[in-house]
């Protein structure tokens, strides 16, 4: 199986504490490494786990509150400064293009590598990214200034033929290539053989879902229905809904109910507010509606199966 997981590098909200850094994932697919927001000490963070920036390929940022792209320039900055000459992805907000072309223009930056960058539409669901492994959606949610959350999803591979019926068949290349694409096998004497009499199981299709900052907004329960890992904000425990809901945030319940309707696997509270020390009420709190929740803790790996 593909690797598909999750390393959360910083699920604390506008303050970071020190033992919670604000808002910065790394997703991996295989050998594809795309980091989920930046916020400020996000550098830091991936050093702490001994890998490198130069690993990333892609860069998703949410929306332009400092606690999800401050860090981004000054990851920019390390990249060209340790010599990166592999072009970088970006998907972010319109404005984040003319903001990073200011900060590289006032410090007299000439990277050594491009920018690649694609601005967020707020369409109600935009793929912004696709291959023959895996593709990445952008769907707006519901803060105070436009704001994206993501879907990352495996696409269907090419189905594995058994070497058994090879060998006892000898399919010409053409037959090979329909049966790879799910075509039953048809032999020379009018004998027809089910594709999945001759192919391995497929896979089934694993996806991540990531929304923060974001409101209750139950708009986007079918985009993420079914996903096998979702990470939702939790910035409040429900004793605090109103705060959350002036805010634009979502308390630990609001995240549950979300999950429990999506049909998800698992969810993942993140998010954390700096108020809260100890994070287990939170965590017991939302397993009332939807057992199957865990906490994004700074460091964690959560592989997405």
């Amino acid at each position: 199986m593909n690797t598909f997981r999750v390393i959360i590098l910083g699920a604390g909200s506008a303050v970071p504490t020190l033992h919670r850094a604000a808002s910065s994932q790394l997703l991996q697919y295989n050998s594809t490494y795309i980091l989920i927001d930046c916020a400020e000490g996000t550098q830091l963070q991936l050093k702490k786990r001994k890998i490198s920036p130069m690993r990333i390929n892609h860069i998703l940022i949410s929306h332009l509150h400092g606690d999800h792209y401050f860090g981004l320039i000054g990851l920019i900055s390390s990249l060209h400064l340790i010599g990166r000459t592999q072009p970088l992805q970006i998907f972010g907000p319109p404005q984040l293009s003319d903001i990073l072309q200011l900060q590289l223009k006032a410090s007299d930056t000439n990277l050594r590598f491009s920018l690649l960058f694609k601005p967020l539409s707020e369409t109600p669901l935009q793929q912004i990214f696709n291959d023959k492994q895996f593709e990445i959606f952008a769907f707006p949610v519901l803060h105070r200034i436009p704001t994206w959350g993501f879907l990352i999803r495996e696409k269907i591979q090419e189905l594995n033929i058994l070497h058994e019926f090879i060998d006892a068949y000898h399919p010409d290349i053409e037959s090979i290539h329909a049966i790879k694409k799910g075509a039953d096998f048809y032999g020379q004497n009018g004998t027809v053989i089910k594709n999945h009499e001759i192919t391995r199981p497929q896979p089934r299709i694993r996806s991540y879902a990531y929304c923060t900052d974001t409101a209750y907004h139950e708009p986007n329960i079918e985009i993420i229905s079914g996903a096998n890992l979702l990470y939702h904000e939790a910035t409040f425990m429900g004793s605090l809904s109103r705060e959350a809901r002036m805010t634009f945030h979502s308390t630990t319940l609001d995240a549950a109910e979300i999950a429990k309707k999506a049909g998800v696997n698992k969810l993942l509270l993140g998010h954390f507010s700096s108020r809260y020390n100890d994070l287990e009420p939170l965590l017991i709190e939302a397993r009332q509606i939807f057992r199957n929740t865990e906490l994004a803790m700074d460091g964690e790996v959560f592989e997405i199966e």
